[in-house]
């Protein structure tokens, strides 16, 4: 398949650029994937769709306020990083803007957020860069840089959500992280999850579904249009998760007897699925790394239903859903689109902050 053939034209004043004045008040689109129907609904609907014994698993990883913002200690030349990964104490990979700038032995004192000031007790030195580009980070001033990144660091949003100055509003802070994330190391949110509040998820539990959790930390590729123009020719980003007992027992015990698994969100999916890829189907306790890359035509052994967001023309989440929607077909591209378009007619939210959509 091509590249081009997962593009389409979305109006800009589309791409919501704030999240619904409550939690859980989007829309929800619906697609019946098996009949190529479609309904329009609210998320707060969801429950309506789950039977006793399905299962919901969400993806539980907690952004981290990853953008800093700081000076080179010589020239005084400003400089933006966002943190990737964390290798130990003090010793981080990262994006650095300029890169052109951040040689090997370059030190950066780290700024406030939102303010020209300095603080040089917190500071960075480059110590290398990989073949990305990538910066890797020697930090000081503290015992352990993470106890400080809710001080000095800012929510990483996404490009296309636009703000004046930093993303630190206290709405942000709020409303781009999940009420049940719990483990750091995100760098983006794990956008479907942003719709469910603790009242939906304890209506959800109280219909007698089983909510469980994966922790799939998301990476900076996660937006990224797919840039090759023939898409099996695309290389995935690899990113940090684990699969717990607790949703394994679970999970294996729904697909035993019938029951379904719903997933909040592809980085969810992709949990699951690459699990089930290494082990026949089924799912074990595993800790370690993915790049899984899912798209036309895909089986899959785990998921049978699907809590997404809308997503960028080009990527490799449109790819992921647009599979989904026709499993082991290439159709499913078209469905997605057609349902894409009907979004679009009805005036859908797009995007990190925007409205959902379920394939069922």
């Amino acid at each position: 398949m091509q590249t081009a053939d997962f593009d389409f034209d979305l109006p800009s004043e589309l791409i919501a650029q704030h999240p619904s004045p409550a939690r859980g008040e989007s829309k929800l689109l619906v697609l019946h994937r098996r009949q190529n129907r479609l309904e329009h609904k609210s998320f707060s609907d969801l429950p309506d769709f789950l039977n006793p014994g399905d299962v919901l698993v969400l993806n539980d990883s907690r952004v981290i306020p990853a953008r800093l913002r700081g000076r080179n200690a010589l020239t005084g030349g400003r400089f933006e990083i966002l943190l990737l990964e964390e290798n130990g104490p003090n010793d981080w990979w990262a994006m650095v803007r300029p890169g052109r700038n951040a040689r090997i032995g370059t030190a950066i004192l780290i700024g406030q957020p939102g303010t020209t000031s300095v603080e040089p007790a917190v500071s960075a030195v480059v110590t290398e860069k990989n073949p990305e580009g990538h910066c890797r980070l020697r930090f000081g001033g503290s015992a352990n840089i993470r106890t400080l990144l809710n001080d000095i660091g800012e929510i990483p949003l996404p490009p296309y959500i636009a703000r004046d100055r930093t993303g630190q509003s206290a709405e942000d802070k709020e409303r781009y992280q999940t009420v049940f994330a719990r483990k750091y190391g995100s760098v983006a949110a794990p956008t479907a999850g942003l719709h469910f509040t603790d009242a939906l998820l304890d209506k959800i539990r109280g219909s007698g579904v089983n909510v469980c959790f994966v922790t799939l930390h998301v990476g900076p590729g996660t937006f990224l249009p797919v840039k090759v123009e023939t898409v099996s020719q695309h290389t995935m980003h690899e990113e940090q998760f684990a699969l717990g007992e607790e949703t394994v027992r679970a999970v294996n015990e729904a697909k035993q007897r019938g029951a379904r698994v719903f997933a909040a969100g592809t980085t969810t999916v992709r949990a699951l699925e690459s699990v089930a890829a290494m082990n026949a189907g089924k799912l074990n306790v595993y800790e370690g790394k993915t790049n899984i890359f899912i798209f036309p035509p895909r089986r899959f052994h785990i998921v049978d239903a699907l809590v997404t967001n809308f997503h960028l023309p080009r990527s490799t989440l449109l790819m992921l859903a647009s599979a989904f929607a026709a499993p082991d077909e290439t159709h499913g591209r078209e469905m997605l689109l057609s349902a894409y378009a009907e979004a679009i007619r009805n005036r859908y939210r797009f995007y990190s902050y925007g409205d959902a959509m379920l394939i069922l």
